[in-house]
């Protein structure tokens, strides 16, 4: 009988401790605050809080003024960078397919006695395929399924690259962000001159010879 009680006892004692830690709570964790905060004023261009509309001002720029052939020139951002445009622009653009004043100095021809950078070599190249059209029968001249591209040299600008402002910009002074970017130029002269002529130009493409 001594035994039967104290067997039960042992049960008893068990399911107390077992139902009482499943009714347990577990302890609050105090999670820590940030201490640095990110101010409006940070974010973006604005340099002042999200609600002060009326006192955003954007910075001015300031664009070149020095004439066309001053000498002075932009080093690229990158290899193959668009140069930047040095010189003052007023009255030259928008440009035009039938008035395009940058011809006038930086055509090959010209440019050294001119002290412009020549217009290079791919500007006078035609990577679009040239099909054939008739007035009335359109046939085209490549394979889509090999992506091939016609190559034709003129000695004028192709109608892809009369646009010159549509990759040429003026460069305006001062900085608007920091800016840590450090370039690394695949050439010797890569800051000053482009590396995309001679077998460069159909590096990687399937071509065809065009008419």
């Amino acid at each position: 009988m001594k035994s039967i009680i104290k067997i039960s006892l042992s049960i008893a004692a068990g399911s107390v401790l077992f139902f009482t830690g499943c009714n347990s709570v577990p302890e609050k964790k105090t999670v820590a605050k940030p201490t640095k905060m990110v101010s409006e004023e940070s974010l973006g261009l604005r340099k002042v809080d999200l609600y002060s509309e009326n006192v955003v001002t954007p910075d001015e720029t300031k664009y070149s003024k020095e004439y066309a052939g001053s000498g002075k020139t932009i080093a690229r951002a990158f290899q193959d960078a668009p140069p930047m445009i040095p010189h003052d622009t007023e009255g030259m653009l928008p440009i035009q397919i039938d008035n395009n004043q940058c011809v006038g100095c930086h055509m090959p021809e010209v440019a050294v006695g001119m002290n412009a950078t020549p217009i290079p070599k791919s500007h006078f190249t035609n990577f679009r395929p040239h099909h054939k059209f008739d007035g009335k029968m359109f046939e085209k001249s490549i394979d889509n399924m090999k992506n091939e591209t016609a190559i034709q040299e003129k000695d004028t600008l192709v109608n892809a690259r009369f646009n010159c402002s549509q990759c040429h910009a003026p460069q305006s002074e001062g900085q608007l962000v920091g800016n840590t970017f450090s370039p690394d130029f695949t050439s010797k002269d890569g800051a000053s001159k482009s590396s995309w002529n001679g077998s460069k130009l159909t590096e990687g493409l399937d071509t065809i010879l065009g008419e």
